[in-house]
Parts: C-alpha cells; structure tokens; sequence
C-alpha cells in the first residue's frame, strides 16, 4: 500500500501549486483522506480533509478561501489546489488515508501515510 504525492515545487507568493496523492495496492474510494504539512522546526498540522465520496470537507482557518481538497475515486487520487500561496504555506506537504469514511483533523485517525512533497513559497 503506498501513498505517492507529488505536484510540490518553488513558487513566488500569490502563486498557485496544485498537489496530487496518487494510491497504489488498495483503494481508498471508501476511506477519508487529508492532507496535512509540517514547516521546518514545527510539528505536523492539518490542512483540509475530505469525506470518502467527497462531499464533506473541512480546513485549518489559515488556509479556507484559498486552497480546495478533493478526489477522483476512479483514479484512486487526492488533490489539494493551493492558490493565492503565501511564504507561511512553506512546508512538506503529505497524503494522508483515514481508517474509516470520515479523517477529520486528528492526525491519529489516519492510518497511511505519504512521503511528502515540499512546497516553498518565496516572498
């Protein structure tokens, strides 16, 4: 079972990145996923997660208005459109696949794990 993100990179502030978590060995269709990242000398945070077949989601205030998390369960793929990037969003971002339906923001409900993808946004 494996989690890959990826779409990371350097961008310049007010730019837009769009992350993709690709899954492989099982689908995740009936599980919630998130995305969550860790800034250098922080500890890990929530960013948004979605519902299993996508229609709830929720997000850390810092980032509503600005980014979108969401899915293609025939893809087996989790998104997370990052617009209007800000130097404060500098962080590894990773996938994350829940144990049931629904994650929420609680990085002990998440069971697998993706590698991460940095994002650095320059001011």
């Amino acid at each position: 079972v494996q989690l890959q993100a990826s779409g990371g990179g350097l961008v310049q502030a007010g730019e837009s990145l769009r992350l993709s978590c690709a899954a492989s060995g099982r689908t995740f269709s009936n599980n919630g996923m998130a995305w969550f990242r860790q800034a250098p000398g922080k500890e890990r945070e929530f960013v948004a997660a979605i519902s299993w077949r996508g229609e709830h989601t929720s997000y850390t205030d810092s980032v509503k208005g600005r980014f979108t998390i969401s899915r293609d369960n025939a893809k087996n793929t989790l998104y997370l459109q990052m617009n209007r990037l800000k130097p404060d969003d500098t962080a590894i971002y990773y996938c994350a696949a829940a144990r049931g339906a629904v994650g929420g923001r609680d990085l002990s409900s998440y069971r697998y794990w993706g590698q991460g993808t940095l994002v650095t946004v320059s001011s």
